[in-house]
């Protein structure tokens, strides 16, 4: 039996005004949260910060089983997101709510099963 269930999605060739759009990001984690059935513990934290390369938007959103985290990166339109969580949920939703949300021309995944 695992203990968690942590997934990563790293997603190129985002949408530019969808990366820089707080309140899409804000939307996105609220949509995400509900789509994959999990309790938010309290709002999301989207902060924009960096500089040159690493200059974009971070999101944290605490769930009641773990956490929600992505840094979405400006100078490569490129999303790094992560899912780690006690209680199952289905990847699937997850890259469906990404691709909805920031329309990603290729993207990579790994899904691990953390004991």
């Amino acid at each position: 039996m695992a203990w968690g269930y942590h997934l990563s999605i790293d997603g190129y060739g985002c949408d530019p005004k969808s990366i820089r759009d707080r309140d899409h990001i804000e939307h996105f984690s609220n949509v995400l949260v509900q789509r994959i059935d999990m309790v938010p513990h309290g709002g999301p934290l989207v902060i924009n910060f960096g500089h040159g390369p690493t200059e974009g938007f971070t999101l944290v959103q605490l769930i009641e089983t773990s956490n929600i985290c992505a840094h979405f990166a400006n100078d490569t339109n490129t999303i790094y997101l992560d899912v780690f969580s006690c209680k199952k949920y289905d990847p699937a939703a997850v890259e469906e709510v990404v691709k909805e949300f920031f329309g990603p021309q290729k993207s990579k995944k790994r899904f691990v099963e953390r004991a």
